[in-house]
């Protein structure tokens, strides 16, 4: 009888100091416990947001493009603004290339040129900026401006960067504009010489030495399709 009395009294005692005990913590218990389902939540409902987010940006890009494709510019200029506004991610910065481009197919050169400047200047990716240089040097070609177009892609020319060729192809064809063929002779040879070139810069690099050589501007040691005037294959070596 008296082991009951003894087991009951502590029992009781572990109880007394279960329900101080969680007194004294149990809030904090609770608000741990909150805090982790509350995370939980919260990192659920970031991953869905980016989602919608991510596809709503995608959508309002993709409207544009259709507007684009069935020829409502002034639609399409309003989704892209849209875009720019309200989009996430790359998409924004997509918006602000097509609008350039759209400059530029509508014969607006100088506002489609200080956009991409505009662009190049403001992006925070680094490639992004190059590209911007490069389709706004593209555009000053028919000027025949070469400093313009160097001050644009004059630092691409590197043999390890990633747009050499885009930069020589604009440069050389500057320079051409500009009557300094022998300048872009050697601009379109180094395109030709260089492995890693694409086959569609390499074709027109081609097409531009074998131009070049039927006006009598090609060095005595080039290959003889280049001096008859038909397309060099790209990676053929033009010394």
């Amino acid at each position: 009888m008296s082991d009951n009395i003894f087991r009951e009294v502590d029992e009781e005692l572990r109880n007394e100091r279960m329900r101080a005990l969680w007194r004294r913590y149990g809030v904090y218990v609770i608000g741990g416990a909150v805090t982790i389902v509350l995370l939980v939540a919260a990192n659920e409902a970031w991953k869905w947001w980016q989602g919608s987010t991510a596809a709503r940006s995608s959508d309002l890009f993709q409207t544009a493009l259709t507007y684009i494709e069935q020829g409502d510019i002034a639609a399409a200029r309003a989704a892209l603004d849209v875009t720019i506004a309200d989009a996430s991610g790359s998409y924004p910065a997509l918006a602000k290339f097509k609008i350039a481009a759209l400059l530029a197919s509508q014969g607006n050169t100088d506002a489609a040129i200080a956009a991409y400047d505009t662009l190049a200047g403001t992006l925070e990716n680094r490639r992004l900026r190059e590209l911007a240089q490069i389709y706004a040097a593209y555009l000053l070609v028919d000027s025949g401006d070469v400093a313009a177009v160097t001050s644009r892609v004059g630092g691409m020319l590197f043999p390890d960067h990633p747009l050499r060729n885009a930069a020589r192809e604009a440069l050389g064809l500057a320079n051409y504009k500009a009557g300094d063929t022998e300048a872009a002779l050697g601009l379109f040879t180094a395109i030709l010489d260089d492995p890693s070139a694409s086959q569609d810069i390499g074709l027109r690099a081609s097409i531009y030495v074998s131009q070049l050589a039927a006006e009598g501007v090609a060095p005595p040691d080039a290959p003889k399709a280049a001096i008859a005037g038909e397309p060099v294959a790209p990676g053929s070596a033009v010394q």
